[in-house]
């Protein structure tokens, strides 16, 4: 079933009176409940693409539909609710709160969606738990290392139990090893779940367990699988 709908999509910016092209008339499609790979190079527009889907970047031109609407016709309130609800957001930087314990960055989406704190707390335990870090719940940021912050960050785009996960570079800063922890961490939650991910990457070796690849050169669909 058809989830994402890309028409002709464009996006520039302007940067020291200088506009410059990131996306240039994309048109695609995602269907629900598969993974889906963004490849391409630095610069090539893959996160930009990325940030359309998630609706956190309007286009300059073309539509980006989401279940047949098009993203950005609606209200902004609208479009904040189906950020917090229907999607999760895993970036490079982990970008917890350095103040607060695994357990508490876990928990703070769930506050946002006006969760009780006893469901609150039993969602986040859960996700720990099955991401490794049952023993590491109340330890801050500060004490846990890179890998071990960045499944903190997949748990916490997970505790709204999102349709959609959405993962820019999840593994850009972590050793083969960790990062292959992580890539099972998201293929997983897109299995057992049925949830559509979206990954964008420039790590080839995670394309094969994609049921689409989509390859971006210079803002341009230059290749397409599935």
């Amino acid at each position: 079933m058809e989830l994402f709908k890309l028409n002709n999509v464009s996006k520039a910016f302007e940067m020291d009176g200088e506009v410059i092209r990131a996306l240039h008339d994309v048109t695609s499609t995602l269907d629900a409940g598969d993974m889906t790979v963004i490849l391409g190079a630095s610069g090539s527009g893959k996160s930009t693409l990325l940030n359309l889907l998630g609706g956190l970047s309007r286009p300059t031109t073309g539509t980006v539909e989401f279940h047949g609407r098009s993203l950005y016709d609606m209200p902004g309130v609208e479009l904040a609710t189906i950020r917090n609800r229907s999607f999760g957001f895993v970036f490079q930087s982990h970008h917890l709160m350095p103040e607060l314990n695994a357990l508490e960055n876990v928990m703070l989406p769930c506050r946002i969606q006006r969760l009780s704190p006893l469901e609150a707390r039993s969602r986040a335990e859960e996700l720990l738990d099955s991401v490794g870090l049952k023993d590491r719940m109340l330890h801050k940021p500060g004490e846990l290392s890179g890998g071990e912050q960045q499944r903190v960050a997949v748990a916490r785009a997970l505790v709204n139990r999102p349709e959609v996960l959405l993962a820019d570079e999840p593994t850009g800063n972590l050793d083969f090893k960790t990062a292959e922890g992580i890539h099972d961490i998201l293929w997983e939650s897109c299995q057992k779940e049925g949830r559509t991910l979206i990954v964008v990457t420039h790590y080839e070796p995670l394309a094969k367990r994609a049921d689409q690849v989509v390859t971006l050169r210079g803002g341009q669909l230059t290749q397409r699988r599935g």
